[in-house]
């Protein structure tokens, strides 16, 4: 942990020096002393903010609904304290049914702050909603709504010709909840109450009504303002009155819901946001009460101080302002404190900057015509390096869903939310007085997530069961005696083989006095073959037995639903009827390129031959290690029926001496011993002895002197190389168990044909419904562009172009086009 708030550091300087400023001016007139409960608290969110930083995943998708044969396109952007998290390895991804059950989970490698991936749906996927989720093992400490997750649904194709309505149920019910601007109403202020009216399946409501007394007497008018939400003004001049909401919904149902009820006690906080100005008053419920004499206001963002502000109730000094023009876009905590560091009351305000990643589509040349090239030019800032992905979609098919959760809306506002909120890019497209309004709204009736004060104030930690990972972890014990006693100080040998490319890598991994070893910092694609034996290097024992940890994400996965699913608004009939026809068709496009053989052109070669050992030189061998003056052994068509290599190499090389244990032989050539190499790496003779001959692809032995490796070769060298993908694998190590291990994802490379070339495959229809698609977009450095170029496909008219990004001081941006 230590080492994870030391790598953190760096990062928290982004834009806090000029925030610090406001809070060292503020702090300069309190009266409080230094050492007192207010400096606690200001420790205790400096404490939580640099041992527990807040990692962030957002995935950009291509489509906002799918066709089962379809295949789900992202790319995930991970963040750190507000900035891209360059440092982050592991991302988990999740496909979750309506049931909550797993059906499809994929592990894959992160670099530069995200992660390129695919989920593929077979076409016998079952229709119906489900859940995209991912995470950082990291983020699984922390409260599990705060992992990314987004509803999308799947349609069957096989219904094209008349999809089945989906289901629903009429709404027959509505609830509304109140919630009093920092928490409480409080007696003999002017309160401000926000409310929110939802369905029963949680969706927003317009709804209409009064607020009544127990006399039965209107004393505030309650209207719906935005998506369900609204707000009045009441002043209680009674703990003992209670009061009651009369609401109606649209469709003519009533209802009567109790408010919450009068605080006589205690204190609260009214806030007014003016954009540059952040204005606050702490409410006192009883002037008279000394124990709220002395208030303490905080503000914070990403779990940074932002603003201090002392109050003394007694001396009028119950009112200020943040200054907010130099801190980013996002929410702001305001918490006010009563003496000994109890939260009172707190609000939530959204600052809206302009300082989002301004993004720019010019220069657009589109055409309808099947199959014809079309481009637009990205326009970036020249003066922030960024990452970016992009998406094209067939516009009239693939339409955009109303309930938008883009990178804008997630990483800036619902990330840090509690609660569903409907349709959040809406509140960021832009600054006018009506959308501001319906912000604050959001920010009354939606509570914070990300910590307790009360916890960290007592130092009530997460417990942080998940370290933040870098690179796949082999980890476990070993044990000696049958399994009875651990391996103290020992270690663990592996020989660890990749299947994707058969490449080998030789490593130890020495145990601890509890006989625990831990191997880090691993990347391979698919799954490894894991060759394992334990050594007591003090031959205390012959018998070893090593048991592995097994990674939560190998078995069951300890994640709750964020939030539960909802459907989605209805696509137009006839629109899905065209997309599902489409979706159809580009499936049995697809099982046909996946059926066809791959025809090679006949080539004449006109120069001389080149030998088998050439051959193999070129392909394995490399600087210093190719050519050179020696023996040259192809060992592809070999028998296994030699013990290990130096029992091949004995009668095979002139004045090469073995001699000794074949399985950690001594070795002699013209007068000194010889230099030994494993895939070009210096190894030993005991580990290259363990690797049976028909894993090995060839062997050099180089002539003394030898200067191609490091440590010398003055006596000459032996360099073993194992087979690469595509010439065998033995499933099989002399004197080694084998574990299995999962690595990353293989990730596809997305289709886009270029019809300027001629191909076979050209002659089959082109039902692309998502018509590029990029992770990765580079950018030029010099004109500060990214020129998008693909081909039409059969049939589209229209182009959705979606753009999402992130720049290195971890600014986000978006911009969308249909052309």
């Amino acid at each position: 942990m230590q080492k994870l708030r030391a790598l953190m550091q760096p990062l928290r300087t982004r834009w806090w020096i000029p925030a610090c400023g406001v809070v060292m001016l503020v702090s300069a007139f309190s009266f409080f002393p230094a050492d007192d409960w207010s400096a606690r608290i200001v420790q205790a969110l400096d404490d939580f903010a640099s041992r527990y930083p807040q990692q962030k995943v957002y995935l950009h998708m291509d489509k906002d609904y799918y066709a089962a044969g379809e295949t789900i396109w992202f790319k995930a952007y991970i963040t750190l304290q507000g900035l891209p998290d360059t440092r982050a390895t592991n991302l988990y991804v999740e496909l979750v049914d309506q049931n909550g059950a797993i059906v499809q989970k994929r592990l894959f490698a992160a670099g530069n702050a995200g992660a390129a991936g695919n989920l593929d749906l077979p076409e016998t996927q079952k229709p119906g909603m489900y859940q995209v989720r991912a995470y950082t093992a990291w983020m699984l400490n922390f409260d599990h709504a705060l992992l990314f997750s987004r509803n999308i649904e799947v349609f069957d194709p096989q219904k094209r010709n008349n999809p089945p309505p989906r289901d629903s149920t009429a709404v027959t019910a509505f609830a509304v909840q109140f919630f009093p601007e920092g928490g409480d109403m409080i007696i003999n202020q002017n309160n401000t109450i926000a409310f929110k009216a939802i369905d029963q399946n949680g969706y927003p409501i317009a709804v209409a009504g009064s607020v009544q007394n127990s006399k039965g007497a209107k004393v505030a008018t309650l209207q719906t303002i935005h998506d369900g939400m609204g707000q009045f003004d009441l002043q209680p001049a009674s703990g003992n009155e209670k009061y009651k909401a009369v609401v109606k919904a649209a469709n003519g149902q009533e209802k009567t819901f109790d408010l919450p009820a009068v605080k006589t006690t205690g204190a609260g906080l009214k806030v007014y946001n003016r954009g540059a100005r952040v204005f606050y008053q702490a409410m006192i419920a009883n002037l008279a009460d000394t124990a709220y004499d002395e208030l303490l206001l905080i503000g914070q963002i990403n779990d940074q101080l932002v603003y201090k502000a002392p109050l003394k109730v007694s001396d009028g000094r119950i009112s200020g302002f943040v200054p907010t023009q130099q801190m980013p876009t996002g929410i702001m905590q305001l918490t006010l404190f009563g003496k000994g560091g109890q939260p009172l009351s707190e609000r939530l305000v959204f600052l809206r900057q302009n300082d989002l990643l301004p993004l720019q589509l010019e220069q657009p040349a589109f055409n309808s015509e099947e199959r014809a090239p079309n481009s637009v030019t990205l326009k970036v800032p020249d003066s922030l390096e960024s990452i970016l992905s992009v998406a094209i979609t067939d516009a009239d098919l693939v339409v955009k869903n109303n309930d938008e959760n883009n990178i804008v809306s997630n990483l800036l506002l619902t990330s840090d939310l509690k609660g569903y909120i409907h349709n959040p890019a809406w509140y960021l497209q832009d600054t006018a007085k009506a959308r501001l309004q319906a912000l604050d709204l959001l920010m009354l009736t939606n509570g914070w997530r990300r910590f307790s004060w009360e916890k960290i104030l007592n130092k009530q930690y997460p417990d942080t069961r998940y370290p933040y990972e870098q690179g796949i972890l082999l980890k476990g014990t070993a044990f000696t005696n049958n399994g009875r006693y651990q391996l103290m100080n020992g270690k663990v040998d592996f020989i660890i083989k990749q299947i994707t490319d058969s490449s080998t890598s030789i490593v130890s991994a020495p145990t601890n006095g509890m006989g625990e070893f831990n191997l880090p910092g691993l990347a391979f694609l698919d799954t490894a073959l894991v060759y394992y034996k334990g050594n007591d290097q003090q031959q205390r024992w012959k018998d070893v037995t090593v048991k592995f940890n097994t990674h939560f994400f190998e078995n069951s996965v300890p994640v709750t639903d964020p939030f539960p699913l909802r459907l989605p608004p209805a696509i137009d009939y006839n629109t899905l009827k065209n997309y599902l026809a489409t979706a159809y068709d580009g499936n049995r496009v697809n099982r046909s390129i996946n059926s066809r053989a791959i025809l090679l052109k006949e080539v004449n070669i006109r120069e001389r031959r080149v030998t088998k050992e050439e051959t193999m030189d070129k392909k394995y061998a490399s600087g210093m290690f190719a050519g050179g003056d020696g023996y040259t052994f192809d060992m592809t068509k070999e028998t296994s029926s030699y013990m290990n290599i130096f029992q091949y190499l004995q009668s095979r090389v002139a004045g090469l001496q073995i001699t000794g244990n074949l399985s950690d032989p001594s070795l002699s050539w013209r007068g000194g011993r010889p230099s030994l190499y494993l895939n070009e790496m210096p190894i030993d003779a005991s580990m290259i002895s363990s690797i049976p001959v028909t894993d090995i692809a060839m062997v050099k032995v180089f002539r003394p002197p030898f200067m191609g490796g490091f440590g010398g070769g003055a006596n000459g060298a032996i360099a073993v190389y194992t087979k690469k993908g595509g010439e065998g694998n033995d499933n099989t190590v002399k004197g080694f168990e084998l574990y299995r291990k999962p690595g990353y994802a293989v990730v596809k490379q997305f289709y886009s044909p270029d019809y300027n070339v001629h191909k076979d495959v050209h002659s089959l229809a082109d039902k692309r419904l998502t018509l590029y698609w990029n992770p990765d977009l580079p950018i030029d450095t010099t004109t500060h562009t990214a020129t998008i170029k693909f081909f039409n496909n059969d049939f589209s008219k229209h182009f959705r172009v979606v753009v999402e990004g992130i720049g290195a001081d971890g600014t986000v941006g978006r911009v969308e086009q249909v052309y």
